[in-house]
This record gives C-alpha cells, structure tokens and sequence, in this order.
C-alpha cells in the first residue's frame, strides 16, 4: 500500500478544527467592540432613553452611536486575517513533545543514499508519527480581558439581559413579548418590603403574598413599580405620611412607620393589613457601684440590652457643682468643661442583644478626679435610638496620694485646673511650702522644682498674655510628675528604668538577639534591678533607735539574700540564651518578671500585719504538708516495684515471685501503707476545709480573693480524688491528682498574695508608710514569699521550705528515665515508668 502524499493526514481533523477555533477566535477579537456598542444602544432604547432626552439630543446620540458601532466594525474588520495553514501546524505542533509535525513535514537533507542513514531517518519519523497521532484540537483563545480593560463586553451583556428581563412593556420594540414583563397583558406591579439590614430579616416579595395581614419591623422600605399606562394602578396606604415617586409615577417608595393598610387599587390589585413591630429603645444601667481600682483606674460594670443589638456605648461625666465643698481653691466659679465622654467597650463579635461588660479607664489626671460627679450612660442601637441610665451621683476615682507634701500638691493642682484665677494664691502656698522646707521632701529635688513651678507662674502674671490655659496645662502635668516623684522618691524613676529594661530584653528573646545584644541587655537589666532595690531598701522606715538591732539586721540579711537570688536567676537566663535554649529562657524570665512585680508590689507595706496572715501560714503549712505526703506516695511507688521480681524470677500462674527474704506477709503490709496514706490525705483535706470555713482568708470580696478561694475549692476536690485513688491501689492516678492538688494550692496562695499586696497599699496609704520588713507579715521575706520554720527562705518559687521544686523535679524524671532504660528490670515495670515520661 502506497504511503499518503500528505505527510499530515493523520492530524488532519484536529488540524482543521485548530484552524477553525483560530478563526473564531479572530472573529471575536474583531467584533467584540462594536456588538458591544450595539447591545448598550439596544438596552437604552428598550429603556426608552430617546423619549426622555430634550430636543434632538436622541438623534445625536443614535448618531454617536452609529458612528462608533461603523467605526470599530471597520477597524475590526481590517485587521482580521484568515489563519494560514502554516499557523494552524505551528499552534498544534507546539502542543506536542517534540514538534512532531514540523519533523514529519521535514525531509532528509544529507546523506539520502546512505542505507543505514535512511534507516535511522525512517524510524525517526516512525516515531513522530506515533506522537503525531496523540494530537488533540485546540480551542479559540480570544484573550478579550487584555484587550478589553474595563470588561465593556460584560456591561453591555448585563445590560442587554436586564433589558430583556425588565424593559418596560411597549418600549422594547422587538423585544417585545421576549421577557417576563413583556408577557404581562394590559396594567401589572411587583412590590417588595425590604427590612432594614440591622434586623437579619429577609425581604418580602408582595405579589407572592397570599395572607391578609402580616408584621414587618419598624422602618421597613416598601418599593412598588406599576407596569402599564399611568394611572391603571393606584396606591392606598397609611403605613407612612410621605411617599416618594419618579416622574413617571410608576416606581413608588415609603418607609413603614406605624402600622396600617397598604392597598393597589385597579386590575389585579390587591390589599394587605400590616403591622409594624416598634423598634424598642435600647436599656442600659450599672450593675454596681463606681470603684476604684489599683493605681486609681475607674472601673464601671454596666448592662446593655437592645431587641437588634446594642451597637455603641458612652458614659457621660458631668461635674456635681452642689456637692461639692466649695472652699478654698475651689470656692469661685470653675471654668466652663465639656461633659466627659468615655466610650464604653463593645463585644467585638457574637451577640451584642445582651451586653455585659466593665468600663476601665485611668482619669487621675483629669481635673475632675477624686470631685463628686454625675454620670450617666448611653447606649445605642442600629436604628439610632439612643437609650440612657439613671444619673448616678458619684466621686470620680483617681489615684490618691498620701505623703503629705505631694498630696498639697495635687490639691495646687487641682485648684489650677478649676480655674486660672487660682495661680496666686497657688504661687503663695508653693513658697509657704518651700518655707524652712530641710527634709520635709521625700525626694531631695522637690524645692528647687517647686521654686521653678512659682517663677513659671509669677513670671508668666506680668505679661500681656497672661496665664494661659496652654500653661496651666503645661504646669499642671510638670506637678502631676513632681507629685509622683515626692510620694515615692525616685523610685519611680528606678522602676521606669527597670520595666524598660524587662521589656528590651524580653523584646530580644523573641527576636533571637545575638550573644552580644543578650550581654548588653543583661548588663542594664542587672543595673536597673540593683538600683531599684537599692531605692526600696533606702526608703524603708528606718528601725527606731531603742528598737532590736537584731530584727534590723535580719531584715538587710533577708533583702541581701533575695537580691542575689535575682542575680542568679539572670545568670542562668543569660546562659540559657546563649545555649539557643529560648523557650527555657523565655519561661525563666516570666518567673524574674513575676518575682520583680511582687517586690514592686510589697515595697513599703509596713504598720500591723494584714488580715489574713495566720491563714496563709496554715495554707503554707498545708502546702508542704501536701508536697512531702507526694513524695511518700512517690516513695512507696518505688518501693513497690523494688519487691516485685527481677527477670527471671516469675513464678506459678504468671505470678511475680518475691525478693530475697521477702516474707509473705509484706504484701498486706504494702496494702496498710496505703490505707495509711489515704487517711492522712483525708486529714489533709479535712485541716484545708477547716482553713477555707474557719479562717479569715484575705481579699475578701476582691476578684484576687476569689479566684483564691476557687483554687481552694480545686485543691480540695484534687485531694478527693487522691485518697480515693490510693484506697483503690491506683498509685499513678493518686500521684496526679496529688500534683493538681499541690498546683492549686500554689496559684490559691499567688491570688492571696495578691490580695494582701494590694490591701497592705491601701493600709499604708491611711496609716503611712512603714517599715518595709515588717510589711512583709509575720513569715514572709521582703518579696513577700513564705519562710521556713527557722526564718529561711527556700529557693525561688517554692511555696515552702526546702529544694527547690524544679530541681526536684528534674531529680524524679532523671531517676524515672534512668530505671526505664535498664533492660533487666521486668517488662511490666519499664511500659510503666514509660507511661509516665510520656507527656513530658
């Protein structure tokens, strides 16, 4: 059989369908523009643009139109080409591994006569041939979005379907009778209800209403369109006072008010009774009292509550002139203020139908603070009502100052901010206080800044302009810092220098700092800590001359030993980050942080101790007592598989046999042990009971003093479960729910410690500050922490005397994982001690 002439006619049809798609493909590109135009000229006239347009404005833009659909034709058309053969193969073969076309259209150009030459040529163009025969049409590609920008196509196409959709009837021309509404015979409507968005309500489609009446909420937008010869159709309703029509009188809008009758009347007409459902008026009130919380911060709980969600919140404060004792600085007329405006915080998901949540902002520094105010708060719905609470007459909380010259200060300061008439008589009394003035200021600086805060003032009465309130402002805040500097002497300045340290280094753990960054850090944060405790232990109430020296030296002996404590603790943070151990680091640190904030909180917390002193020497006792009986449970674990059988020794029945002078009556020995231990952890539980009902805990009503008492709870309900597990024999579960026992224990006594803190910081400001060991309370160093039974404090965080839990932590896995790893121990005891290292 001959071989075809055409070396191609096995590609034949998915060459001549490429060929075609590359002409469709240039026949859109060609067109697209001016059908385009075409579609948005149709879809005006269907509309009717050319009855609407003045004079000859219609023809114009029909003429427009033609001009630019002729145009582009003629530009499409001129560059339209009819693909070539060629370019047909080429686009195939381009698809193909190997170009196989191009290879089987090719011939042999050298050595034709050479028999093995040939030979190699024909099975080369054999396997062409094979690839050829895998070819597949291509598809037109008219590439339209590089062309077309601004997808004019799409427009014009949307257009186009609207047009056929919803022209109006008698104006599509022949596009008559293709849409649903040119269907319609004679007069037509559709009406929609659309609610407003806030709701989450669907629309309501009136013509598929079949019902008499129904309910829509307040605010609701009625849209009706007529269909037909102006007039066919009329509207009656009475859900709103206006309606809002085009210049047709055919589209029809109004908002539904108030409920009533909505009605058209005329050919297929139809007539609904609607009620409107009130949009109710959003309620909010304070559920508590004003407080003030640490550091003077306002905290305000207040519920919100609204039928769509309550959007938006505000706590207005305005001055309470008639309660206010009008004397001295404040005995003339204030200056005018606006209402403080407080923006009350908001769910930021989730339902915001009931809303329940604190205010909490710092107005120390305002002229208001610590005056006697009214507030007032609003809430706001979706639709723009605004509902309020009930005026509530209270002091504006602010930070209180208790060294006297700082608290004369503030009041200076108050008085400016009530009125610029006040900055004589604030001038005199600053040099009244500058009078004979040696040591009355707790910070050494104090007079030179004061004598600064008169000239400011006097210099600024005897110009033209006159005390503005630029610089009353100005002074105000210079004697806001000077007041702060005088009730805690530079320790605030020390403590600023030592939070920005903390949070330069805890910056460059999380960054990954260098070796050299890491010992700069160190550096400063060493500095800064010794400096800040350098402050606290210079500003402690010195011990009175016939007091015990011995007590004195005590307490310096304790500070020293918690200052090199923290030295430690940086060393071993800085080591660790120089090892690449980060997270170790990172933890380590938020223990330093933890036991820097605590000895912030516990400076200068001096007078009688606390409440709640004896009842945290009992939790503490507890504690420990709590520790060593785990470490017996621990202990008796041990030495219950120490008294099973070694390898080998495996006796009748699978029984594990017993060690060398084993007697049999150990293994009931082993069960009283247990039952002893059981018992004394009920006694445990029973003396932590005692503590929770008899005692007096501190905190009592304070967020700190509850979550105290819920770790208590925890700690009683883990102890439950303790000595039920050891009655049953379940040593490993016993020892779980020992250690939760022993965690809740620890974060009950952290929150307790709170509590004090901030109790011993309100004492000191009624009674003065105090010695700052004697703040400690009866069995605590001066951060606060519990003391051994001979006055030493244990390692750091560890809630009682002895080794350091971490350490002894380590300890117990290190011995766990060295038993699991010695192959003669039995098989049993090994998947134990395994099970046991697993979480870790």
């Amino acid at each position: 059989m001959a071989a075809p002439t055409d070396p191609l006619a096995s590609v034949a049809r998915a060459l001549w369908l490429t060929r075609a798609g590359m002409v469709a493909e240039r026949v859109v590109r060609a067109l697209w523009l001016p059908v385009s135009l075409a579609l948005i000229a149709a879809t005006l006239w269907a509309f009717g643009l050319q009855g609407k347009l003045p004079g000859d404005a219609a023809l114009w833009v029909a003429g427009a139109f033609a001009v630019a659909i002729v145009a582009t034709l003629a530009l499409g058309l001129w560059r339209f080409r009819w693909p070539a053969r060629a370019e047909a193969i080429a686009r195939l073969d381009r698809t193909l591994p190997g170009r196989p076309l191009a290879a089987l259209t090719d011939q042999q150009a050298i050595n034709g006569g050479d028999p093995a030459s040939a030979a190699l040529w024909t099975a080369h163009r054999g396997r062409m041939e094979l690839r050829a025969a895998k070819a597949r049409p291509i598809g037109p590609k008219p590439d339209l979005a590089k062309r077309d920008r601004y997808a004019l196509r799409l427009v014009a196409l949307t257009a186009a379907l609207v047009a056929v959709l919803f022209a109006v009837p008698g104006q599509q021309g022949s596009l008559r009778g293709a849409g649903s509404a040119g269907a319609a015979i004679g007069p037509s409507w559709e009406g929609w209800i659309m609610p407003p968005a806030y709701t989450g309500r669907p629309g309501l489609y009136l013509n598929e209403i079949d019902r008499d009446g129904f309910e829509v909420p307040q605010g609701s937008r009625v849209v009706l369109r007529f269909y037909g010869p102006p007039g066919a159709l009329q509207l009656e309703q009475s859900l709103d006072a206006g309606v809002q029509a085009d210049d047709t009188g055919q589209a029809l809008e109004f908002d539904a008010r108030h409920s009533g009758r909505l009605a058209i009347d005329g050919p297929n007409g139809r007539e609904w009774q609607i009620t409107v459902a009130p949009d109710a008026l959003p309620e909010i009130s304070a559920t508590g009292p004003m407080t003030r919380a640490r550091g003077g911060v306002l905290e305000q709980e207040f519920t919100a509550s609204d039928d769509y969600g309550v959007q938006a919140g505000e706590a207005e404060i305005t001055l309470d002139l008639a309660a206010i004792d009008r004397r001295h600085g404040l005995s003339i007329e204030p200056e005018t203020r606006e209402p403080l405006r407080l923006q009350l915080p908001m769910p930021m998901s989730g339902n915001r139908a009931d809303v329940t949540e604190m205010l909490r902002e710092d107005l120390s520094q305002h002229p208001w603070a610590n005056l006697p105010v009214r507030v007032v708060l609003h809430a706001t719905d979706a639709a723009g009502q605004t509902g309020s609470s009930r005026a509530e007459a209270v002091v504006l909380p602010g930070r209180r100052f208790f060294e006297p010259s700082a608290k004369a200060l503030i009041e200076i300061r108050r008085d400016l901010l009530w009125s610029r008439d006040n900055a004589r008589r604030a001038a005199g009394l600053m040099r009244a206080m500058l009078h004979r003035s040696d040591g009355a200021f707790l910070y050494d600086g104090a007079p030179v800044l004061i004598r600064g805060a008169v000239e400011f003032i006097e210099s600024r009465l005897t110009t033209d302009d006159g005390f503005t309130p630029e610089a009353r402002d100005q002074l105000a805040s210079r004697l806001w810092e000077l007041a702060l500097l005088i009730e805690e002497g530079e320790l605030a300045n020390a403590r600023e220098r030592l939070q920005r340290a903390r949070e330069r280094l805890d910056e460059a753990m999380q960054n990954g700092a260098d070796p050299a960054e890491v010992q700069e850090l160190m550096d400063e944060l060493r500095d800064a800590t010794r400096d800040y405790m350098e402050m606290l232990a210079e500003q402690a109430e010195p011990v009175d001359q016939g007091g015990d020296q011995r007590d004195q030296g005590g307490d310096q002996e304790r500070q020293a030993v918690s200052q090199s404590q923290i030295q430690e603790m940086m060393d071993q943070i800085q080591q660790l980050m120089e090892e690449g151990r980060m997270d170790e680091a990172a933890a380590l640190m938020a223990q330093l942080n933890a036991l820097l904030d605590n000895l912030q909180m516990q400076r200068g917390e001096g007078g009688d101790p606390m409440p709640g002193g004896e009842a945290m020497e009992g939790l503490g006792d507890t504690l420990g007592d709590q520790q060593g009986l785990a470490d017996e449970t621990f202990q008796q674990l041990q030495d219950q598989f120490g008294q099973e059988t070694k390898p080998g020794q495996e006796g009748d029945n699978g029984q594990q046999g017993q060690q060398p002078g084993q007697q049999q009556g150990e293994q009931p020995g082993q069960e009283e042990a247990m039952r002893q231990l059981a018992e004394r952890q009920r006694q445990l539980r029973e003396r932590l009971r005692e503590q929770q009902l008899n005692e007096q805990l501190p905190g009592e009503g304070t967020a700190e003093g509850e979550a105290g008492l819920q770790a208590l709870e925890e700690a009683d309900r883990a102890m439950e479960g303790a000595a039920q597990a050891l009655e049953d024999g379940d040593m490993r579960g016993a020892l779980e729910r020992q250690a939760e026992a022993l965690e809740a224990l620890r974060e009950g006594l952290r929150e307790f410690r709170d509590a004090t803190a901030a109790d011993q910081r309100e004492q000191q400001g009624v009674e003065g500050e105090a010695d700052t060991a004697q703040g400690q309370g009866q069995g605590r160093d001066p951060l606060g922490r519990e003391m051994g039974p001979n006055g030493e404090n244990g390692q750091f965080g560890q809630g009682v005397p002895g080794l350091d839990p971490r350490e002894r932590a380590r300890e117990l896995m290190d011995e766990i994982r060295r038993r699991s790893a010695e192959r003669e121990r039995p098989e049993t005891e090994r998947d134990y001690l395994n099970r046991l290292i697993e979480p870790y």
